[in-house]
């Protein structure tokens, strides 16, 4: 993600200024059961114990899938939905939580029998007729309306179901998701996603994954889109607008599809050229694309003022520059594939994709990472820069300011020279590898740059991202 309401951020700490805490690893299941001793008997928490979104995520069980129909009316803001959640009980379940922000739930089944609901805050809270036992795959279909609308988080951004002028930008990074549709929403319960998405003919809807296939009937279009690889709820997206298409597939079978506001083309098109390219780029660097299909989505939504690295196919708020083209396809290796278990290692997604921009600059005739490097080095001790540890920001307000992307992106370079060029680009790919389509932790990243390199590397990251203040020497 490249939050605008920091361009100073965006720009800056990446081109201008352009440890671990031995963190305990978090094994997955407890993660998702951890929110307090309810969790322990029949009831579903409605945590999954996160201390930046205690109420994001649910304890209990383990979507296997979302399939979503949404019909969506850019003219009243108005949508209709209806989930069907494939899941898995990771305990006995007298009664479960979803997260869902707003809208209207206007009946919810647990395996086609009517269950009892209520709403509290965020929670929507679920008492299926019989109690479903460990092990038990089950399946909740809730149909719900209204006029959704974005979350303000802690750093004072949108995110979620956010109106434009043509229809929605959806992004939602790191609440967001629950905005337009009912999730187990945490990054640690990855799932795959059939999302179906009806608007008036002349609108387009671009979600996540392959197009299935679209129809025009009656005035209104209907979009199929397939996201068959695991997918965190935050990275799905259903983008509505008024939209110029470019579909094509490349020479290895990629299917790619952008969609742009035709007011955005101009400055879009030459970036959107080049995708292929920086696909094939960060393929060689970080190992095989871990998707069917790529692309982007340009909008022209002022009031956003970010991009996010949606699944498979980014969303802009408007024409992005190829550093951040680079960024956000780097996103699909370091964030979307491997996904964190936990908020505060966001610099695993954020450090190694501003590291990816500098690699590119590096190799394609632009400065050096290390001269990067160094120019950030330069920044006062006082600067923002050294504010606090990218390992742990200390709370969801400041996950996406300056230290977990541009001293995440040091703490890298500061491996790389410690390791040597052939270990380092082998633990970034062993990396993208190993955890391919699952989860990651700060503590698993320190450990296999310490197997690989066969060095005692705590200092080091314990200095560049576990500590804050400046080091004393670069």
């Amino acid at each position: 993600m490249r939050p605008a309401r920091r361009q100073a951020v965006r720009r800056a700490t990446v081109l201008r200024r352009e440890a671990v805490v031995a963190t305990v690893p978090v094994a997955l299941a407890a993660l998702l059961a951890a929110a307090g001793p309810a969790a322990a008997g029949t009831v579903g928490s409605s945590g999954a114990g996160d201390p930046y979104f205690p109420l994001a995520g649910n304890g209990g069980y383990d979507v296997r899938h979302y399939g979503l129909s949404l019909g969506y009316d850019p003219s009243t803001g108005h949508l209709d939905g209806k989930a069907v959640i494939t899941a898995r009980a990771t305990q006995r379940l007298t009664r479960l939580d979803l997260d869902l922000s707003g809208l209207k739930v206007t009946g919810i089944t647990v395996d086609h029998t009517k269950a009892a609901f209520r709403r509290d805050g965020q929670e929507l809270v679920v008492t299926p007729r019989h109690a479903l036992h460990r092990r038990q795959e089950f399946r909740v279909t809730v149909t719900y309306q209204g006029k959704p609308k974005p979350v303000t988080d802690p750093d004072g951004s949108l995110d979620g179901w956010i109106p434009t002028d043509d229809g929605a930008f959806v992004a939602g990074e790191p609440q967001g998701a629950m905005t337009w549709f009912p999730a187990n929403n945490h990054p640690s319960d990855k799932a795959s996603y059939d999302i179906t998405i009806t608007v008036p003919k002349g609108r387009t809807a671009v979600s996540n994954g392959v197009l299935l296939g679209q129809r025009t009937a009656h005035g209104r279009t209907t979009f199929r889109w397939r996201q068959s690889e695991p997918m965190a709820a935050y990275l799905a997206t259903a983008t509505v607008g008024t939209f110029k298409v470019e579909r094509y597939t490349t020479p290895d079978g990629l299917k790619v599809y952008n969609a742009v506001d035709p007011r955005e083309a101009t400055a879009a098109t030459p970036v959107l050229k080049k995708l292929p390219s920086v696909l094939a780029w960060e393929s060689g660097v970080f190992g095989p694309y871990p998707y069917k299909a790529a692309g982007a989505v340009v909008d022209r939504a002022p009031n956003v003022g970010y991009a996010l690295e949606t699944q498979t196919r980014p969303v802009y708020d408007s024409a992005p520059d190829l550093s951040t083209l680079v960024h956000e396809s780097a996103h699909q290796w370091f964030g979307d594939s491997v996904t964190l278990t936990r908020w505060r290692d966001i610099w695993l997604n954020e450090g190694f994709a501003t590291y990816a921009e500098w690699l590119y600059a590096e190799q394609h005739g632009g400065r050096t990472a290390q001269q990067i490097f160094d120019a950030l080095y330069a920044s006062p001790a006082g600067d923002d820069l050294w504010a606090f540890p990218p390992a742990d920001p200390g709370s969801g307000a400041h996950i996406f300011e300056t230290p977990v992307y541009a001293r995440g992106a040091m703490a890298l370079q500061k491996l790389r020279t410690a390791v040597g060029d052939k270990t380092f680009f082998r633990v970034l790919r062993t990396w993208a590898t190993d955890h391919r389509g699952g989860h990651g932790t700060t503590a698993e990243f320190t450990r296999l740059a310490e197997r690989l390199s066969g060095k005692d590397l705590d200092q080091l990251f314990h200095t560049w991202i576990g500590t804050a203040g400046k080091p004393s020497s670069p």
